[in-house]
């Protein structure tokens, strides 16, 4: 069954993440280059923090509205850190771990990306979407199972 499976048969590994100290100018060009929702942040290979979709537009706020505030918003993010808007306190996971574990990290916290670590380094990351996508992947052991309304309930 999935929820039994390591998190490492479905983790992110192949990570785009940004330092504390770097400018939301590299935030920005990330989200609007690549179709993710959450960039970790590290210092030397530790996770320190993470920056949501969410998070960055609600800094931005209501600077996209018209091109007065569009210029604002774009100064800000150029003056603004990482560090200041980044989620410090996070859930973590490690390799090894069983899907279920982050499945229940998911529910009790309503977080929506875990990193995965082994050794004090971020080596993954996974999120319900991944969970989700496996799900779909997996089949029934009888192609009957898949429509039968006993196995509906």
């Amino acid at each position: 069954m999935l929820v039994f499976k390591p998190v490492s048969s479905i983790m992110s590994e192949h990570l785009i993440t940004v330092n504390p100290e770097d400018s939301l100018v590299r935030v920005k060009e990330i989200f609007d280059t690549h179709a993710f929702h959450h960039i970790p942040v590290v210092r030397f290979r530790e996770i320190v923090g993470m920056v949501s979709r969410s998070d960055f537009d609600h800094f931005l706020g209501g600077c996209k509205l018209n091109t007065e505030d569009k210029l604002i918003g774009e100064l800000r993010v150029k003056r603004t850190k990482v560090e200041e808007i980044m989620t410090k306190r996070l859930g973590k996971v490690e390799p090894e771990d069983r899907i279920n574990v982050a499945l229940e990290i998911f529910t009790l916290n309503r977080f929506h990306a875990l990193p995965v670590i082994k050794n004090g380094e971020l080596v993954g990351l996974i999120t319900p979407f991944d969970i989700m996508k496996a799900l779909l992947e997996v089949k029934p052991e009888e192609s009957y199972q898949a429509y039968d309304e006993k196995t509906q309930a």
